[in-house]
């Protein structure tokens, strides 16, 4: 694999979240990636929309949008760039089929990079599970630790302020 490869891998990698418990990319991304505009992009899958059902794509709700907006730091705030409509998520079987309604090589390329990033972010994810359980674990006996000892440390003081 080449060094351009594994930025692209990455960039996209980075551009997947998790919403209603998948994992999926946003039309803009997607649209950057096959090298249209977002207009365009929807107006392809609105053209083809029996392709994609609802667990291949679904629309935002206005709270997830917002929400989404809120944890991503680099929002352009100029004129016209705010969206008109709640953008739409693919899932990874959503991608797939875009590489049918949207035939140009570049697509064809964009699909199969993007696909492989979902593949390694399941696979990582999978990989380290039981890392994240350990995690959730100690974070876990951690606070159960403060507690006990904030418990014992107003059992210590308690007499001293009922001397005062």
């Amino acid at each position: 694999m080449n060094k351009n490869a594994l930025v692209k891998s990455e960039e996209i990698q980075n551009k997947i979240c998790t919403l209603r418990g998948v994992q999926v990319m946003l039309d803009k991304d997607l649209a950057r990636l096959y090298g249209v505009e977002t207009k365009a992009f929807n107006q392809a899958v609105k053209r083809n929309i029996e392709r994609f059902p609802s667990e291949f794509m679904f629309q935002l709700t206005a709270d997830e949008y917002s929400s989404l907006r809120s944890q991503i730091v680099t929002l352009n705030n100029k004129r016209g760039k705010h969206r008109k409509y709640l953008p739409f998520a693919f899932t990874e079987q959503g991608v797939a089929m875009l590489s049918a309604v949207l035939r140009s090589e570049t697509a064809v390329k964009a699909s199969i990079q993007i696909i492989n990033a979902f593949v390694a972010m399941r696979i990582f994810i999978a990989a380290n599970t039981r890392v994240f359980h350990r995690l959730d674990e100690v974070e876990r006996k951690q606070i159960e630790y403060k507690v006990e000892s904030d418990r014992k440390f107003d059992q210590i003081l308690m007499p001293l302020k009922n001397e005062a």
